[in-house]
């Protein structure tokens, strides 16, 4: 069985990854605590793209990557590619983004998710993109997911990220949709 690293040291995010990936034939693991990979791309792209080739470089096996944010029309476009910095935790990002949209009628805002997939020396060999649309609300709703999840209204179900199942949330996801177009690729490289 191949191993397929997952460039990321979040351990909420892999627990997502595994559910989504549950029909390709590989072995998940988190990148090594010891490779650490500076963020510093200009998109979410060029950060999937950095991120899963140094990863698959460093551990010499497919690695896949994700960078994604949340991006607010009010805010234009932030936090963006800063969503994960925008403070130093979740609960302190939340309250940020609440902060600065106090008083602000427009709350729409969308989840995007660029992800990349990397062969074992670094090329890059799949890539998506996908979004999720909805508003940011008054308060957090909702005990599930991390991040901007309880402050995420998506659009058509009306319930936050931090409400929906698992199952729902992989269908409205921007990361299970970015994913979900390119797993026949997945299950022609693993299985």
């Amino acid at each position: 069985m191949k191993k397929l690293y997952l460039a990321s040291k979040n351990q909420g995010k892999i627990e997502e990854y595994k559910k989504l990936l549950l029909g390709v034939n590989c072995q998940l693991f988190l990148q090594p605590k010891s490779i650490e990979v500076e963020e510093n791309g200009s998109t979410f792209r060029e950060n999937a793209i950095k991120k899963a080739s140094e990863v698959s470089k460093k551990t010499r096996n497919y690695a896949i990557a994700d960078d994604s944010g949340i991006c607010i029309d009010a805010l234009n476009g932030k936090p963006g590619i800063y969503s994960s910095r925008y403070a130093e935790n979740d609960k302190k990002r939340i309250e940020r983004v609440l902060m600065e949209l106090d008083g602000e009628e427009n709350r729409s805002a969308f989840f995007i998710a660029n992800i990349c997939v990397c062969s074992p020396d670094g090329e890059v060999i799949l890539e998506s993109e996908a979004k999720c649309f909805g508003n940011i609300i008054q308060n957090p709703r909702g005990k599930s997911g991390f991040g901007y999840d309880p402050i995420f209204e998506e659009l058509s179900s009306k319930l936050t990220f931090a409400e929906m199942n698992n199952n729902l949330k992989d269908l409205c996801s921007h990361r299970g949709k970015a994913l979900k177009k390119i797993i026949p690729q997945l299950l022609t490289i693993f299985n």
